[in-house]
């Protein structure tokens, strides 16, 4: 009986008539009347579920998820995030002969300058082939490979930094004068700079070619203002500024190298000195003639003061590869300043590249000898066929690289 209440009626219904039909059409209502609120009630809590059920699956959307949710349950589509980097470019193939990585280590090239000296303290003009063959390099003891031997044959970069105080006037006025004949040897494409200094360096004329603008800038050289005489400031001052020069640099210092009242010590300048590279220190030291004087007059302190500036003069030319003098007589000074101009200009250029490829700034000691066959210091010959004494002369060491640098 209640399989009815899902049927539908067909389109035409008899008409009921009768008592019997009346009162059974309105039994049947009455109990279609008390079924309806149990169905009402079974059907308000199955959509009352059905709705939380729905609403804890959209509570379990996750949080970064977009895309509708509800009764046909969430679907998961990740928003696009704007700030991602869009992906990286295909890596191109290598070509099948060419490996696909590579390694490269850079390793500096390390540019060595040496003299050989005769027995006189003059250059010795050596055929190119010879010091080729024959240069033999150390670095810290060990063997190096030399890549090439050549004749310098670059212009010259010097600065001549003379002292002018009012210590030792006379001497020094004519050291002045000479050193118009170092700046008469050079040549069109050198460029030189004048300085001087006594409480503290003054850069005279800057560089230039002119030589008479060098000659100029010696002749404002009359009196001195101070007799203090601080050379390690003067030389610390000069040797930074040529450190922004690039290529081979030379220093000529004319003065007595006795230091008065520098802010540095001899520490300080020789670590200078040694971190400096390219630059080539020639001394002239103008105390000799003091040194004598101090002698005959039996002054013990003259005499220390000055035997500890020259050392320390000579020091200066050594640790560079340059050379030092000490000339007693005032005739000695042209031919010595010749002598500087013509060793600068004769010299051999050594490059190699370092067993010890480590760059941490720490200081490698030199030793360059010319070797024969034998590995023995090499023989050199006069025209009459007898032994030739020399000399080699390069710089002590120098500073490597730092990897910061």
């Amino acid at each position: 009986m209640y399989r009815d209440n899902h049927l539908s009626l067909p389109s035409k219904t008899p008409v009921i008539s009768s008592p019997f039909g009346v009162a059974l059409a309105m039994f049947v209502g009455l109990l279609v009347l008390s079924c309806t609120p149990a169905f009402a009630q079974s059907n308000s809590g199955g959509a009352t579920a059905q709705q939380g059920q729905s609403q804890q699956q959209q509570d379990q959307t996750p949080a970064e998820a977009g895309g509708p949710g509800g009764e046909s349950g969430p679907i998961a589509v990740p928003k696009k995030n704007n700030d991602e980097a869009p992906p990286p470019p295909p890596k191109p193939k290598a070509p099948p002969d060419q490996p696909e990585y590579s390694l490269h280590v850079n390793v500096p090239v390390v540019t060595l300058d040496a003299h050989v000296m005769g027995k006189d303290g003059r250059p010795l003009a050596l055929p190119l082939d010879v010091v080729q063959d024959h240069f033999k390099v150390w670095e810290d003891g060990v063997p190096q490979k030399i890549q090439s031997v050549t004749i310098s044959k670059a212009p010259i970069t010097a600065v001549l930094l003379v002292e002018f105080a009012a210590t030792n006037y006379n001497f020094m006025y004519d050291a002045l004068n000479s050193s118009y004949v170092f700046a008469s040897q050079l040549q069109p494409q050198d460029w030189v700079a004048v300085a001087s200094f006594d409480i503290k360096p003054h850069i005279i004329v800057d560089f230039t070619q002119d030589k008479q603008a060098i000659f100029g800038a010696l002749n404002t050289l009359r009196i001195p203002g101070f007799k203090e005489t601080d050379i390690f400031d003067a030389m610390y001052d000069m040797l930074d500024r040529l450190e922004r020069v690039p290529g081979h640099k030379e220093l000529v210092v004319v003065a007595s190298g006795r230091d008065t009242f520098s802010k540095l010590n001899l520490d300080q300048i020789l670590r200078k000195i040694k971190s400096t590279p390219n630059v080539t220190i020639y001394t002239i030291c103008t105390g000799q003639a003091f040194l004598q004087m101090a002698s005959t007059a039996n002054n013990t302190s003259w005499q220390l003061d000055y035997l500890q500036a020259q050392n320390q003069m000579s020091a200066f030319a050594k640790m560079t590869g340059g050379r030092t003098y000490a000339p007693r007589l005032l005739g000695e000074l042209p031919d010595i300043f010749r002598e500087v101009a013509g060793a600068i200009r004769d010299q051999y250029t050594i490059t190699y590249k370092p067993t010890n490829t480590k760059q941490d700034g720490t200081y490698r000691k030199l030793k360059v000898e010319l070797v024969g066959p034998d590995d023995k210091p090499l023989i050199i010959k006069d025209q009459k066929n007898k032994d030739l004494k020399y000399t080699i002369v390069a710089r002590d060491g120098y500073t490597a690289k730092h990897e910061v640098e």
